[in-house]
This record gives C-alpha cells, structure tokens and sequence, in this order.
C-alpha cells in the first residue's frame, strides 16, 4: 500500500512539473525579457454617404462618451481577440486608448463631420501622448468611413498618430467592406482584414494582428506590404462567402497563405454605398520582409478578381414578389429556414417584403426587424404590456422607398429592453408570424 501510495504522489508531482511547463511555453516569455507597451485604439464607421442624415458628435455620443481601459480593450471581437492572443503570447502591457463608441445609426449615418473627426482623432493622439511612450500601436478600424473635407479618413488618422510616435509598428483590423488603398498601408505596417461575410472570423484576425505584432517587436518578423485596386465595385448582396465568386476569391487567398509560411493576404470587397475616390474592391498582402512575394500575390489576386467581375457584379436578383413567392415555396417543401435578404439598403423601416408576404398568406415568419419610433411611442403612451391585443401600423414613413405603413392587428408579445434600447416590441399575429420593432435601424442578430 505505501509504494501505491508512493507511485502515485510522484505521479502528481510529475504531472505539475509538466503542466507548469506546458503553461510557460504557451506564454513564451522567459524571467527577463522585455515588457512591450501596446496602445489599443478603435474608430469605427461604415458611412453610407447617400443617406440624408450626417453623423456628428452627437450621433457618436448618444450611447455614451468615448471609452479607454478596460472597457476599452473589451470592446469589440477584433480587440478581443488581440487582447486573448496578446495574453498567450506574454510579455506585453496593453493599454486602453481613449475612443470613440459606436455612432447611433450605424451605417445609415451619411457624411461625418469634420469637427468629429477632428475631436476623436485628437482625443486618441492625446492619450497616446499621455500614456505613452509605447512600442507598438494597434488600431480597430473599419475602413470605410467617410468624411466631409477628407478623402481618406483611416490614412488621415494613421498618419497624424505616426507624426505623434515615430517609427513603431501600427497594426491595424479592418472589415471586409473597407473602401482604401496604398495611402492607408504607406503610413501602416500591416493591415489583416477579415474573409468571412458574415465577419464571424473578426476575432480570429485581431488574434493574428496581436501575434504578428508581438513577433515585430521581438525581431522575428519584419512585415512588408503590397496593396492593390483591382478596379471592381460590387453590391454588397453578391458579397457573401458562401457563394460564388466571392467564395472562391477568399479561398484563393487561403490557398496563397497556407502554401507561403508568413503570408497574410487580405481582401476587402469594398462598401459601394459611399462616394467616395478609394470605393471599391482592395488586395493588401503581408509577408516577412520579402516584397517580391507580396507583389506576386497581390498582383495574382487583384487579376483574379478583374477576371470574375462579370459574374461578380453582373447577378441578377427577384424583385419582391417573385423573392417571396420562391421563398414560400422553399419553406413549403421544407427547405427550412429560409432567409429572405432585404437589400432596399437603409431606409430602416421599409415595409415591402413585410407586406408582400402577408398578401400572399405566409406564416411562421419573423421579420426582423423594421425600425419604427413612432410605434414605439405609440405602445409607450397607451401603456400597453406584453399579452395585450394591439393594433398598430408599422413602418412604411420614412422616405419615399420604404413602401407604405403595414396595419398589425394581432398581440403584444415582449415590450422591453434588448441590447442597448430601452424598448423593443415583438408583435405577433396571424398564423405565427412576428415582426421586430426597433426605434433605430438595428441587426438583430443574437
């Protein structure tokens, strides 16, 4: 019994010995090395210049001041996952930058102001002043904001936090419907924008930011860039990745970065919905101080996606009536779910596809969502709860193309919060169907 019991506290001792280990090559950061300083930073906007409402200071603060910390550095799923990958890696301090929140409306603000621009481009340069001095920036963009008086707002901002640190590395995320061009990668070091649509791998390219970073500053990677326009605009509904030939675009790159150790090859797609002069599709390859590579692939993508442009932004879409008549259809022979994409783009409250399938008796749907702030003052003032029989017209005001308001009369199924509205109302009524009212344009997506 004693050498069982003996075995077995050697056995523990070694299993300690082993998991302490495992968890020290992990971080990968013996007693002695240097402790990086990373400042983290976002400014997001996805600006739809034809939308008559501008984006100022106040539509940036409507949901709060800017942030920095800790709440900072929780803030989005590219941020997130730097901070999880910076974490592993070890041997860094990260620091919060103070920066601006989401704009309310999203991407149906049009133009934003100069004076905002001006404010949180100075705010963020001043706290890196503060904070600083650091090794390394990195910055959660989006890429295609657009701003009155500056043609190039992400190079802008880039540009004016290089004159501010020097020649440290700024690393930089951004979505795949970035509208930019070299002017962004001459003033950055390297640039990883996500190939999924829908950006389900954001975190997975903040994770790849952080680990390229940390290899910069330890002198294990010297990143060099080569962008490129291939000269292509497409709509955003022929964007998605699971279908062709965006599709195979992305695959293309994966090919080149799974077969060249060290190689990240980005694609943004572009976001049309902006007049602006870099609008449009953007290759920008990374690789390990070796520009003739990164020449030859981003020459080979941005030829690939010129050869695709017919079929890429030549697709033909059903109007309504046929896109719902083919959906019921779909649903009726239990292709299920079926998902009816509303691409009127940003009228918010558009109530086309909504009445297109009452007229033609479909049931067990959901629209979601139709954003309507009258509805909702509405069911505020008459102080109804969930359970109560409603009558209601919803959507169908907000300009000329959002159709005509359609009349609900069925039950109040939830009146309260969701995300960061006070109110949300889900109105169910006839055979099961339930539409989604929001005060402000918003994706549901949880």
């Amino acid at each position: 019994m004693k050498n069982f019991i003996r075995s077995i506290a050697v056995f523990f001792v070694f299993y300690i010995i082993v998991l302490s280990a495992c968890n020290q090559s992990r971080i990968r950061k013996p007693p002695d090395e240097k402790i990086f300083k990373i400042g983290v930073a976002m400014f997001i906007h996805e600006t739809c210049t034809f939308c008559p409402t501008a984006t100022g200071i106040e539509e940036f603060e409507f949901y709060g001041p800017p942030v920095s910390g800790e709440e900072l550095l929780k803030s989005n799923e590219y941020i997130q996952g730097f901070v999880s990958r910076a974490e592993e890696y070890g041997g860094v301090e990260l620091v919060g930058i103070l920066s601006p929140r989401g704009a309310k409306g999203g991407s149906s603000g049009s133009w934003i102001s100069a004076e905002a621009f001006d404010k949180y481009t100075s705010g963020i340069i001043e706290d890196i002043k503060q904070q600083g001095p650091f090794d390394g920036i990195y910055l959660s963009l989006h890429g295609a904001m657009a701003v009155s008086g500056i043609f190039k707002p992400e190079a802008e901002l880039v540009r004016r936090i290089r004159k501010i640190v020097g020649e440290i590395p700024i690393f930089i995320t951004l979505d795949l419907h970035a509208n930019e061009d070299h002017e962004l990668t001459d003033v950055a070091d390297a640039v990883f924008i996500v190939k999924r649509y829908p950006h389900y791998d954001s975190r997975l390219q903040g994770e790849c930011a952080a680990r390229i970073l940390i290899r910069t500053l330890r002198g294990t990677y010297k990143p060099v860039m080569a962008t490129r326009k291939p000269g292509v605009i497409t709509p955003s509904v022929f964007q998605g990745t699971s279908v062709s030939p965006a599709m195979e675009i992305m695959e293309r790159a994966r090919r080149w970065e799974d077969r060249s150790p060290d190689v990240f090859v980005s694609v943004a797609f572009g976001f049309g919905y902006a007049d602006v002069p870099d609008v449009g599709a953007t290759v920008m390859v990374v690789t390990n101080q070796n520009q003739n590579l990164a020449d030859e692939i981003a020459d080979d993508m941005a030829e690939y996606i010129w050869r695709m442009r017919k079929v890429f932004a030549g697709k033909i879409l059903p109007k309504t009536k046929e896109g719902v008549r083919l959906s019921i259809e779909a649903a009726k022979e239990g292709e299920i779910p079926v998902v009816i994409a509303d691409h009127s783009d940003r009228t918010g409250n558009s109530t086309h596809i909504l009445g297109e399938l009452i007229r033609q008796g479909a049931k067990n749907f959901c629209i979601a969502t139709i954003a309507d702030e009258k509805a909702i003052n509405s069911i505020k003032e008459k102080g109804l709860k969930a359970g109560d029989r409603i009558s209601l017209n919803v959507g169908g005001y907000a300009d000329q193309f959002a159709g005509n308001p359609v009349e609900i009369n069925g039950k109040l199924e939830y009146f309260g919060n969701y995300d960061h509205f006070d109110e949300v109302a889900v109105l169910v009524f006839g055979n099961n169907n339930r539409v989604i009212v929001t005060p402000r344009l918003h994706q549901v997506t949880t």
